[in-house]
């Protein structure tokens, strides 16, 4: 029997729905909010019930009964630490969205509205594998000062839906697979999977890894301090430095590798040493995950929207084929990602995680 689900992915300014059937899209929406839309709520919660019901004024549109759906599944959000998987929205979950335990994100209300959809149909609701997930092992978590610990923020949803593909493309277990999969788009992440678990990961938001389009990634220490004491900036200046207006940005004014691509072809030489050196950062962080997996990598994969420009994918492969072969996959599909997490679960294949 086919399992229906309703998938839910909220952003800053547009919420992602779709409905499939087993892992069959039978539809999807981008249902876009405009900055006057937003602006009318003092939070990101206050605006749960705008949200859900332009979801359910949408379904109605689609002449699709509701009452069909099997399982509500939303994007996870800033909740504290926890192991990958697929989690039931429990009372304690939605708190936790509530208040924003690690911070207000426009994917905190995912849980919340799948929990109250879920509710009034009597069917389940679920998160899965949220920006959180925390699976570093504790040597992984020393950075050598005391009092900043390396933590665990990544892309974890696209990162795990992409080694189980590769895995069963493979007939094989994510589980008893060794890889190391790298996700580039707005932000870098780059991972080492070992039996199922991101054992390390550069953190993707703020000072760890590869530059990405927007992100400085890690930089040098020292210049960083004596920068935020210049007396030149103030603290957000500096945050929106690394963060904003990192990377890409910082050096080209630019955050789309494809027209930083195109200035490279025009005969733009900083372009060039900064696309170059893009790739340079990313293979050097899947060199350091190598050594986490102690040289014992089945394969490298390489995801996300950068994927898809074969000048990059080859840069880094001609850098890193030496330690495993290489894979592409193009792309993210983080709503098929949520379908299968809450599929993994009905059909038996994995039991649902408490929070």
């Amino acid at each position: 029997m086919s399992i229906k689900s309703l998938i839910i992915n909220p952003g800053s300014t547009s919420t992602k729905i779709a409905v499939f059937e087993d892992e069959n899209m039978l539809f999807d929406k981008t249902l876009r909010h405009t900055n006057e839309e937003i602006a009318q709520f003092d939070s990101i919660v206050a605006q749960k019930d705008f949200r859900k019901n332009i979801i359910l004024d949408f379904l109605k549109e689609q002449n699709f009964d509701i009452k069909s759906i099997d399982v509500c599944v939303g994007r996870g959000g800033m909740l504290k630490p926890i192991p990958g998987g697929t989690y039931t929205v429990s009372d304690a979950l939605v708190k936790d969205l509530e208040i924003g335990v690690q911070g207000q994100h426009a994917s905190n209300l995912g849980g919340i509205l799948a929990r109250e959809i879920g509710d009034e149909l009597g069917k389940p609701s679920y998160i899965v594998d949220p920006v959180v997930v925390d699976e570093l092992e504790d040597i992984a978590r020393l950075s050598g000062c005391e009092e900043i610990p390396r933590n665990s923020i990544f892309h974890p949803l696209n990162q795990k839906a992409i080694a189980r593909r590769y895995a069963k493309e493979n007939g094989k277990k994510y589980e008893d697979l060794n890889l190391i999969v790298v996700h580039m788009g707005g932000g870098v992440s780059c991972g080492a999977h070992k039996n199922g678990k991101v054992i390390d990961v550069f953190n993707a938001l703020d000072g760890d890894g590869a530059f990405s389009p927007e992100r400085a990634g890690a930089v040098p220490v020292g210049g960083l301090v004596r920068l935020c004491f210049s007396g030149k900036y103030t603290q957000q200046q500096v945050m929106k430095m690394l963060v904003g207006e990192g990377g890409l940005n910082s050096y080209l004014h630019c955050n789309n590798m494809q027209e930083c691509e195109k200035m490279m072809n025009d005969g733009d030489k900083k372009a060039e040493l900064v696309v170059n050196a893009f790739t340079y950062q990313i293979s050097k962080n899947i060199g350091s995950m190598a050594a986490v997996l102690e040289g014992k990598v089945d394969a490298i994969l390489l995801t996300g929207g950068i994927a898809y420009e074969k000048y990059i994918t080859d840069n880094i492969s001609k850098r890193v084929s030496w330690i495993a072969p290489v894979h592409i996959y193009k792309g993210e599909d983080e709503l098929l990602a949520l379908a299968q997490g809450a599929l993994r679960v009905l059909n038996g294949e994995e039991k649902a995680k408490d929070y």
